[in-house]
């Protein structure tokens, strides 16, 4: 439809508006009224004054009677058009809970913008699990900037209706006033509901008619829950990548559309994936004190699904080794298309992800660790070092979740091993954001998955296959709440720890390595999907299952093994030195827990007077005392020791700990016996 952007007088515009002159007067010198004064003159613009009066009528109307652009939008992407028309039958027919599935990259974010137009009958709340997703909301709907709001940009609006909103606001930087004037809020839920009445029992019941939930498999957590339930009657819709939650609730909803990760890959919108699996020929492992054990890949086969073999395999420096020269391999295929890829890995723990960072970093790639216990000036700086290209690989522990989004990350390398589904698939999602939008086949729009045969990773690739082949008993799983992301019982559980031995693996022969896509094809869908594709473009669509059959390849495929790396003498000595030093450190607080002694106290220099502990507080006197016995180990400086030396007094901190241990029992017997 034509905008009327003819200019009026004040005496065409008093008419139009249906106010005296006087009061038309007053509004526009108090700026109650969108005007321009040329010269002398009031002029006023009939569009603008079309959606100032717009801004007038009630909240309840808003959303309602807006004039918006989307059924036939070519600027939006099809699963947003799509998601949108089906969210809209689905409340036409008297339903009130939604639930969307869309993967990463396929436009979720701008989908919550549109989502209000047509159907909400009053305020909307936008609800997002993380302060990373909230900011990049609120970014895609602030209407003055007319650059980057999503509306202006795809032409949802035109630039005359920004006059009357839709206004956005935030409640980590607003009040109740700024939220009675605006029509979309967006909060994280930590901010709405971990104090509720600093914002939640501060509206209505009837305050917001929208609850949107970006990230929704936490919709069923409790915080979620007590949001959605403060506003009864409002239409919920629960936007998620993956609608099943690690710990087994089920989300509350009924599906109102889907968007599969196969669509999305085969439109460009999602790199296309491959797994890669490091697969021993044979595994040497040694429990404490017992002898040495060997394991065939056969065995390795059995024995994937045990907890304990999992995890000494995820671990493990042999087999981490392997993954890291699997996944190095895989980034410089993707580099030679110019382009500078990077790697992501995740770890167990703070000091494996460490021990991964020194792998990479041997191989003379730039690495660095990042997780939660992190300053946030320290996790800023792993994040920019990252973003300008200066990090190859970046490892995390917990850390770059929901929302992250940086679509050079291309490699996901894997060195824990993963229970449930939910947790893998957002790991990976960390890799499937295009670099060339819409473009699928392009070879920058490649990603891959490493891990270890040994992880039983594999098996969750099972589980998400079924997942995403519409495999109806697995659905009715996930909306019904049973196990469907293949987590055991709790009984279970308890069963593949009993053999709870400490687990070394001292060394593995690989061979080879295992390929699968990351989705198998089922035929008839992708018969179909491109039948559609080849008709749209004018081809002959009878060609589309020739076109399947010669595609078609084994869903496993075994591969030569890595090439190993080149490892500097210089690069090992010195990374051996960073993960003595860091060891130490650990060591330090370890031997603090054991001995019962607060990190901020100064019993080990004041009280028991230990002689090395120098008058700190405890925990820089158990680095000291720690510093000084591996100096008494090597029998020399560090500067003179070998990387060997670094990695046998790292691998022998018990014994030094044990060492202190019962000289800081000593200390503090003497010193009771003084005090009798």
């Amino acid at each position: 439809m034509e905008t009327d952007t003819r200019w009026l007088s004040a005496e065409e515009a008093a008419r139009y508006l249906g106010m005296g002159k006087t009061a038309l007067y007053e509004r526009a010198r108090a700026g109650r009224i969108p005007a321009n004064k040329v010269g002398e003159k009031w002029m006023f613009n009939r569009a603008i004054l079309d959606s100032w009066m717009h801004s007038q009528r009630p909240m309840s109307s808003f959303f309602l009677d807006l004039d918006f652009n989307i059924e036939n939008n070519d600027k939006l992407r099809r699963p947003q058009r799509d998601a949108y028309l089906s969210v809209c039958n689905f409340f036409r027919s008297g339903k009130n809970r939604a639930i969307i599935q869309m993967p990463v990259g396929c436009g979720k974010t701008g989908l919550a913008a549109l989502l209000p137009f047509g159907l909400a009958e009053g305020r909307v709340i936008i609800i997002a699990p993380n302060l990373t997703i909230k900011d990049s909301l609120y970014d895609a709907m602030d209407i003055s900037n007319r650059q980057g709001c999503f509306w202006h940009k795809m032409g949802v609006l035109n630039r005359h209706q920004a006059v009357s909103g839709p206004f956005t606001s935030k409640l980590d930087t607003g009040n109740v006033s700024v939220a009675n004037k605006s029509h979309i809020i967006i909060t994280n839920i930590q901010q709405l509901a971990t104090n509720t009445d600093k914002w939640l029992n501060k509206f209505s019941d009837n305050f917001f008619d929208m609850i949107i939930v970006d990230e929704a498999h936490h919709s069923a957590a409790e915080s979620w829950q007590k949001v959605i339930d403060r506003f009864p009657a409002a239409k919920v819709i629960l936007m998620t990548a993956t609608p099943f939650r690690s710990d087994r609730q089920e989300i509350q909803g009924e599906l109102a559309f889907r968007y599969s990760f196969r669509s999305a890959t085969i439109n460009g919108f999602i790199k296309t994936l491959k797994a890669h699996y490091v697969t021993p020929s044979q595994v040497e492992l040694v429990f404490r004190d017992k002898q040495k054990q060997t394991y065939s890949l056969e065995q390795v086969l059995k024995l994937k699904e045990e907890k304990w073999f999992s995890l000494g395999i995820a671990l493990s420096r042999p087999c981490n080794k392997h993954i890291v020269e699997t996944s190095l391999e895989k980034l410089e295929e993707l580099r030679q298309s110019g382009t500078k890829h990077q790697l992501i890995a995740v770890a167990c723990s703070i000091d494996h992800a460490r021990e991964v960072r020194s792998l990479y970093k041997e191989r003379g790639y730039n690495a660095d660790v990042i997780h939660s216990k992190q300053p946030k000036h320290d996790q800023e700086a792993v994040i920019n070092a990252l973003r300008n290209g200066t990090l190859d690989c970046i490892v995390q522990v917990y850390k770059l979740g929901e929302g992250f989004d940086h679509p050079k990350l291309s490699v996901a390398a894997i060195f824990r091993p993963y229970r449930t589904l939910a947790p893998y698939i957002q790991f990976v999602g960390r890799i499937m954001r295009v670099i060339e939008q819409d473009k699928s086949g392009h070879p920058d729009n490649v990603g891959h998955i490493v891990t270890h045969l040994g992880m039983n990773l594999d098996e969750l690739l099972i589980r998400f296959n079924q997942f995403e082949n519409d495999d109806l008993a697995f659905w009715d799983d996930v909306i019904g709440g049973d196990k469907a992301d293949g987590s055991k019982s709790s009984k279970s559980e308890k069963t593949s720890t009993a053999h709870n031995e400490a687990v070394v693996v001292t060394d593995e022969t690989v061979d080879s390595t295992l390929e699968e896509d990351f989705l198998t094809d089922d035929d008839q869908y992708l018969v179909d999907d491109i039948r559609e594709q080849l008709d749209l473009l004018g081809f002959d669509p009878t060609h589309a299952e020739e076109f399947v059959k010669k595609a078609r390849f084994a869903s496993m495929r075994k591969l030569p093994a890595t090439e190993p790396f080149v490892v500097q003498p210089q690069r090992e000595w010195e990374e051996a030195r960073v993960r003595l030093n860091e060891k130490a450190k650990q060591a330090a607080k370890q031997l603090l827990d054991k001995t019962n002694l607060s990190r901020g106290g100064t019993e080990l220099a004041y009280k028991y007077r230990v002689a090395s502990a120098m008058k700190k507080n405890n925990y820089a006197s158990a680095v000291t005392m720690v510093n000084q016995e591996i100096r008494n180990v090597l029998g020399k400086e560090r500067k003179d020791a070998s990387a060997e030396e670094f990695k046998q007094m790292s691998a022998g901190l018990d014994a030094i700990i044990a060492t202190l241990v019962d000289q800081i029992a000593n200390a503090k017997l003497e010193y009771e016996q003084a005090q009798t």
